[in-house]
């Protein structure tokens, strides 16, 4: 196999693997990165720790794809989540499976990944280049020729595979350049979006419960009447709406909230149907008989959401529960098996941890990632628009577009 130069844009996850997987190839491969360390975004992932990926099989990978599923099937079974575990851990970073098969490494430091990653490219033999701030990447008859930085310097080249990410996190450098750099060599962008983003939301009681975060908890996306969503786990409330894991799922759903009525339904007892729901309330107001209906729901609900509750359900706080009716406790029953929220916009991408959107999957191979436009091109990672729910989805699209795209420049 002939030496080819390779030049790889961007240090993250993709770019990292892309440029280590062309490497071991034999290969000539330099990486540039825009900042003064790699994988910065890796860094904040999963809280610094790092959801390196979801030990579900790939199947269930490819169903927690939001946008384009389909595009990832030959990259996802070319390089999956057992592949990634393995290369991390041959670099001596054990690795755990948590809830819902999240994988972190047993240190919980996304450090140790990031260095993990660096210490396989440098192995292949990549050449690293921090502080490089790319220009442009120019072509010629149709093939690319070279990339060109802000400084002036040249690297004359076989082909470029551009991991620049999206727009998410845009301190971490992601600031959208590989679509100019795709714009502008023919490729049309799909417009990005903040995706797994925090909700705002329009019912002032929200601020009230600020800093409450809820476990085993159903929530329902409805988009005009019409169920698009539902997730079960965790969720976060803030003062300007809702976050965790289940909002920011639910926030892929919602790319423009004019372009429907949006309702969240959040379920506080999915373990009880309505029927078991109103006996288990019945228990408890025959246990608190002469207490006020303020003080009677303490085993039922978090101290901060009782007064919200009681406030929603019109009945008077100082009503004795033996004096309650069955039309007022069932529709306690109906509020706390269906709290409406009312999503108002998308936090921005400072908030968010992926973008949604980027270049259009249309105009790339899915078995090699090479664009279909400009031979020589390839893209990887979040620069293409694909995004997954929460749980190490998205780390693995990085992971396994990278793979592909190395193993075919």
């Amino acid at each position: 196999m002939d030496k080819k130069q390779i030049v790889v844009i961007g240090g993250g996850a993709a770019g990292l693997l892309a440029a280590a997987t062309a490497a071991s190839r034999g290969h000539v491969v330099t990486l540039l990165e825009k900042n003064d360390r790699l994988g910065k975004k890796l860094l904040i992932t999963g809280k610094g720790r790092c959801n390196i990926t979801n030990s579900s099989d790939v199947e269930n990978l490819i169903s927690n794809v939001v946008h384009n599923k389909e595009f990832l099937y030959s990259a996802f079974y070319t390089f999956d989540n057992n592949a990634i575990i393995q290369l991390i851990e041959d670099q001596n970073v054990p690795t755990k499976i948590e809830r819902g098969g999240r994988v972190f490494p047993v240190s919980d430091k996304s450090v140790d990944v990031v260095n993990a990653l660096k210490r396989h490219a440098k192995k292949q033999g990549v050449k690293i280049k921090y502080d490089s701030t790319v220009k442009t990447v120019e072509s010629k008859d149709y093939h690319v020729s070279q990339v060109v930085l802000e400084n002036s310097q040249r690297f004359k080249c076989d082909s470029v595979i551009i991991a620049t990410g999206g727009m998410s996190y845009p301190s971490t450098g992601s600031t959208g350049d590989g679509y100019f750099f795709a714009r502008k060599l023919g490729h049309n962008i799909v417009t990005p979006k903040p995706a797994l983003t925090p909700l705002e939301v329009k019912e002032g009681w929200v601020k009230e419960l600020q800093g409450l975060s809820l476990k085993n908890t159903h929530l329902k996306l409805y988009k005009n009447d019409k169920l698009i969503f539902e997730d079960f786990g965790e969720m976060l409330f803030t003062h300007y709406g809702i976050s965790g894991p289940m909002a920011l799922s639910a926030s892929g759903h919602i790319q423009d909230v004019s372009q429907g009525k949006f309702i969240i339904e959040l379920d506080l007892k999915p373990a009880l149907d309505e029927q078991k729901l109103d006996q288990r309330i019945q228990k408890d107001f025959q246990k608190y008989s002469r207490k006020i209906f303020g003080n009677s729901l303490g085993e039922l609900l978090p101290k901060k959401m009782i007064p919200v509750i009681v406030n929603l359900s019109e009945i008077p706080e100082d009503k004795p529960v033996n004096q309650i009716s069955k039309t007022e406790r069932q529709r306690l029953v109906q509020l706390m098996k269906g709290l409406k929220i009312t999503p108002t916009s998308l936090r921005g991408f400072k908030e968010a941890i992926i973008t949604a959107g980027g270049i259009n999957v249309k105009e790339v191979d899915p078995s090699t990632m090479e664009s279909k436009k400009i031979k020589g091109l390839y893209f990887a990672g979040e620069v293409l628009d694909l995004d997954a729910y929460t749980g190490g989805y998205n780390l693995q699209i990085a992971f396994s577009t990278g793979f592909l795209a190395g193993l075919n420049v």
